[in-house]
């Protein structure tokens, strides 16, 4: 159940990174720890999910119950992390999956 939410959240995160491919990577991105914490600092986020993407980057999901923000980050090979998409009203889903043979 909870393993969907994290498949539904890394699936968004690679969404976002193939519409974006990383774009904008000079204003939203920086070294690794300098993200981490201003994500824990700023918005007191911590990571709740984590997954491989394109070329040996890695995408992960970060959030904070107490205020509802979320991002979701890739950091590159190189080291640089990069936040690709952030918002609010984060909510953890444990959503069963449908049963076999029915439509979604």
């Amino acid at each position: 159940m909870k393993t969907m939410m994290i498949k539904m959240t890394m699936g968004l995160g690679l969404m976002a990174l193939a519409a974006g491919q990383l774009q904008a990577q000079g204003n939203n991105c920086a070294p690794r720890q300098m993200v981490l914490d201003q994500l824990a600092q700023k918005y007191g986020e911590a990571r709740r999910g984590i997954g491989l993407v394109q070329q040996g980057s890695v995408m992960e999901v970060f959030a904070s119950d107490e205020t509802g923000t979320w991002t979701i980050t890739v950091t590159l090979p190189n080291g640089m992390t990069c936040m690709v998409a952030s918002g609010q009203s984060y909510e953890a889903l444990a959503e069963a999956l449908p049963t076999s043979g029915n439509d979604a």
